[in-house]
């Protein structure tokens, strides 16, 4: 029998991008007249293309892209603009299905994805758009906005890295060579990237990691068979790569890691059903790779499940990740729907959070704790209430089910020591209260055990922790009333919580962090939203006293720490903000800016690899 979980060698298969998909597909286009066929190729091999399914209807000029999984159109021009977005899973061969609606009808857009979220830009209907939106592929829903591009445009196109998208070229209304780009990591504008040899509308792309490359279009009135190309992580003009086998416009392209793939498109007159493709490393002419059914064009109708962007679903070892080091995780929340989002930051380093992973399912309004070296996320309130995932820190990755609390619990908190995690109080069963205290050892995947009682039940409470002690704060009871009280327990035995002092006032919905020592309680609702900041010290039972304020105030707001800084991510004030600020644990003050969160996102899930449990 095999080794069927030997991780050494799925991780070589990894590296060698052996666990990828190897499916192309093209949709709709125009033969002379619309059509709703979407068609299939293997990227690694040559060959023609065969029938995989229909769209929902038959459509010309709409734009897709992939994840490993799911294949998404969105809009389209012909016969009739529309804000469609519809998906097929790559995996089984079928018919499209509603995934949700763009922010307008328009057609002519660009699409890019990182095969978790897919970004459509500009395009037309009755005027030019410079709208930047995003999906979630793991989601069903309708796109929201992003920000724009530098200029309004349609007939443009998208391609990406890991982290960014360029968007290049296209009308505005006369062709153009701007070439913009924009984080996928963080909501904003698109920025001047540089531009392109020529004007051009109506070309397509593909990429490796590290490089774009953008192929045909139309150089009025002529079409063009240019390939050029980018490298991401720089800004500057395009540089040749070499030529199409066919001049066109009003193509496709994506492809795998390292081959890209342009088919169809417009040959000034009359269309092609030519499919080419190029070694994207090194630059070169393309070569013919196959034929598609039928004479068609399609602009930015077609993606894979294998590209680039996709990154492998195991979790990477790194050589630059030490246990312990001030790796923060801030998991799910409302965006404002619940997202299932992972970011993590450096806390002894300033700056923007960056994509971690994803939890199994979107969720919000629960509680994180762990070690140096594992996260787990605890309970939740949409939908999951109850259930308990982990993370390893040192590598980025999805998460992976741990267990189950004692109850079905949501808008709980954690906390914990080395060894043991801890979740308190909460609501179940639609509207009742909990007192419970779950406990967990976090080396051991499993359900939770009862530790004890809070001292009085309640829910949206703050957690925090020393090496010993473990202490709850706040919390709504009876709902809508909040209460000022302050638990704590020992971590170590098991016990009902006893009286520790009170908040400064009674709040709600607030974060909690801490160092070994001190012990910080961060913004919630009292019932108006509150910036203010407390402190206890964590050994000696007292009240709490005034620490600072944060910069504005805002309840669903979550914290973290390593030893000497306290992070405050998130919440609502009222509308959701990306704000990440700090402060010096063992000094008092106001929060210092540190950066933004991946999106505006309150009642997350935040614990660190440093905190003060540790």
């Amino acid at each position: 029998m095999g080794n069927i979980w030997d991780i050494k060698a799925r991780y070589k298969a990894a590296m060698n991008n052996d666990i990828r998909g190897d499916v192309m597909l093209f949709g709709g286009g125009s033969p002379g007249s619309d059509v709703n066929t979407i068609q299939k190729i293997a990227p690694s091999t040559l060959g023609n293309a065969t029938d995989f399914g229909d769209l929902i209807q038959t459509q010309d000029k709409s734009s897709s892209a992939g994840s490993a999984t799911r294949c998404i159109w969105g809009g389209s021009e012909d016969p009739g603009y529309t804000n469609v977005i519809q998906y097929v899973q790559f995996a089984s061969t079928g018919n499209a299905a509603d995934f949700g609606d763009l922010s307008g009808s328009r057609g002519r857009l660009s699409a890019a994805s990182n095969g978790r979220n897919c970004f459509f830009g500009g395009g037309y209907q009755s005027g030019l758009s410079n709208v930047i939106e995003q999906v979630s592929f793991t989601t069903l829903g309708n796109a929201s906005d992003w920000g724009d591009l530098t200029v309004a445009r349609m007939g443009c196109t998208s391609t990406r890295s890991l982290t960014r998208v360029i968007v290049a070229a296209g009308s505005a209304p006369g062709e153009s060579n701007v070439i913009d780009y924009f984080s996928m990591v963080s909501l904003g504008d698109a920025t001047d990237f540089g531009d392109m040899v020529g004007t051009r509308e109506k070309p397509s792309a593909c990429a490796t990691t590290v490089r774009g490359i953008i192929g045909g279009g139309q150089d009025a009135p002529a079409a063009s068979n240019i390939i050029e190309f980018v490298t991401f992580e720089t800004t500057g003009n395009t540089s040749d790569f070499g030529d199409l086998t066919v001049a066109r416009e009003n193509l496709s392209a994506d492809g795998n890691a390292t081959r890209g793939i342009f088919g169809a498109g417009a040959t000034s007159p009359g269309r092609t059903d030519v499919i080419d493709y190029i070694t994207m490393a090194s630059a070169g002419d393309a070569t013919d790779f196959g034929n598609l059914a039928a004479s068609i064009q399609v602009h930015n109708g077609a993606s894979s499940n294998c590209h680039s962007g996709i990154e492998d679903n195991i979790q990477r070892p790194s050589v630059n990740y030490m246990p312990g080091s001030g790796r923060g995780l801030f998991g799910g929340g409302y965006i404002p729907g619940a997202t299932a989002n992972i970011n993590y930051i450096s806390i002894p380093t300033l700056g923007n959070s960056v994509d971690f992973g994803d939890l199994r399912a979107a969720d919000a309004a629960g509680g994180a704790a762990g070690s140096t070296t594992r996260t787990l996320f605890l309970g939740g309130n949409d939908p999951r209430a109850g259930v308990v995932d982990s993370i390893e820190m040192q590598s980025s990755g999805n998460s992976a089910d741990f267990g189950d609390l004692t109850n079905g619990t949501g808008e709980n908190d954690g906390l914990s020591s080395s060894t043991r995690a801890l979740s308190g109080g909460g609501s179940f069963s639609g509207t009742a209260h909990s007192n419970n205290i779950d406990y967990f050892t976090i080396t051991t995947a499993g359900n939770a055990t009862d530790f004890g009682n809070l001292t009085q039940a309640r829910y949206a409470q703050a957690g925090l922790a020393s090496s010993v002690r473990g202490i709850f704060g706040g919390g709504v009871y009876p709902a809508p009333s909040r209460v000022n009280t302050i638990d704590y327990i020992t971590i170590a035995s098991t016990g009902d919580a006893s009286d520790f002092g009170d908040l400064t006032a009674t709040k709600s919905d607030g974060a909690g962090l801490s160092s070994a020592t001190r012990g910080i309680f961060g913004g919630g609702q009292t019932p108006s939203l509150s910036d203010v900041i407390d402190y206890v010290t964590i050994a000696s039972a007292a009240d709490a006293s005034d620490f600072g304020d944060l910069s504005a105030a805002r309840n669903g707001v979550r914290g973290t720490s390593n030893p000497t800084r306290g992070v405050f991510l998130g919440g609502g004030a009222p509308g959701d903000v990306n704000i990440i600020e700090y402060i010096t644990i063992g000094s008092t003050g106001n929060v210092t800016d540190f950066g933004d969160l991946i999106a505006a996102t309150k009642r997350g899930m935040a614990n660190s690899d440093s905190h003060g449990g540790l």
